[in-house]
């Protein structure tokens, strides 16, 4: 290989992470992009053929799936998440973000994680996109997009409850999220002059006041701090029209109020091959768009796209970044 390989965590072992490893190595072996796994081998074993390694530069990717071993504290149960597996999970990450914080690989794609197990363990961060801004030393500044084909969604409020997301809310927290993603599209995605649509908070985007007065008291203003700075943004847009395929085609990123307002529209449309995306961090990092899948874990009916499209986008975008 000429370019790092990318780093592959094992998500929550009792998930479909290996299943959709296996899957999209076989996949992806001829043409790449090369992935290593930071995973138990003997979780991965049964799926496909594996090669030990301790280093990166060590992988033979074609062959076989490039493992550094990450042992499990027990043998998973497919579909039976345990919290005694949970400092295996964190290890993975952990040691994907050294390995990329020091050029070893060129990026980290995430498998699903189960937040409450890891939760349960006493993992403090709400999920992945804070845990992975603490490592890299960028809480604050961290910012989740879903990005597809089809559609880039970007919620300013994350994971939490729909009631604190109206606390967090705020217009500094939109302009951050609007700088970020403008930001991500020139250099991550090679978009020269990204356009923005600011969505609202309210039924109609407020009806003038009548439905809600956020659009006026807080996304009016952060649009108009943006104009300032030759930011191209729309909106305030009302959420129930800003998705359609006419309006899709008017903007490169939807920026989005709260966490459902963007990921609905954008796994409804894209599922398959929607990818999550951290920006803000110093370091690149994708993931599929779903989660752990413990109702089929095990059963061989994992479809791996999302996996296949978040290790595509993270090689697109380490090889736009140099």
């Amino acid at each position: 290989m000429n370019t790092p390989p990318l780093a592959l965590t094992m998500g929550d072992p009792a998930g479909i992470g290996a299943e959709i490893t296996a899957k999209a190595w076989n996949a992806l072996r001829a043409t790449g992009p090369a992935f290593i796994a930071l995973a138990d081998p003997d979780a991965l074993a049964p799926y496909a053929p594996i090669q030990i390694i301790t280093h990166p530069s060590e992988a033979r990717f074609t062959q076989a799936i490039p493992v550094i071993p990450t042992p499990l504290a027990h043998p998973a149960t497919p579909g039976k998440p345990t919290p005694e597996n949970a400092a295996a999970t964190i290890a993975s990450i952990e040691r994907a973000v050294r390995l990329t914080q020091t050029n070893q690989t060129a990026a980290i794609v995430t498998n699903p994680i189960a937040k409450s197990v890891l939760q349960e363990a006493g993992f403090p961060h709400p999920g992945h996109t804070e845990f992975l801004a603490h490592l890299t030393g960028a809480s604050g500044q961290e910012i989740m997009m879903l990005a597809s084909p089809m559609l880039r969604v970007v919620p300013v409020t994350i994971h939490v409850s729909l009631r604190k997301a109206l606390d967090h809310l705020t217009t500094q927290a939109i302009i951050q999220a609007a700088r970020t993603t403008h930001r991500a599209l020139i250099t991550d995605f090679g978009i020269p002059t990204p356009r923005l649509a600011i969505a609202g908070l309210n039924p109609h985007a407020g009806e003038s006041g009548r439905m809600g007065t956020e659009e006026q008291t807080l996304i009016q203003p952060a649009i108009n701090a943006l104009r300032a700075e030759e930011i191209y943004v729309t909106g305030p847009h009302p959420p129930d029209t800003l998705f359609t395929e006419t309006a899709r085609k008017t903007y490169d990123a939807a920026i989005c109020m709260y966490h459902d307002q963007a990921l609905i529209p954008l796994k409804t449309l894209d599922m398959n091959g929607g990818v999550n995306v951290t920006l803000g961090l110093p370091i690149i990092r994708t993931s599929p768009d779903h989660g752990t899948a413990f109702d089929i874990a095990g059963r061989n009916l994992a479809d791996p796209a999302s996996l296949i499209a978040a290790l595509r986008l993270a090689a697109e975008i380490a090889a736009r970044r140099g």
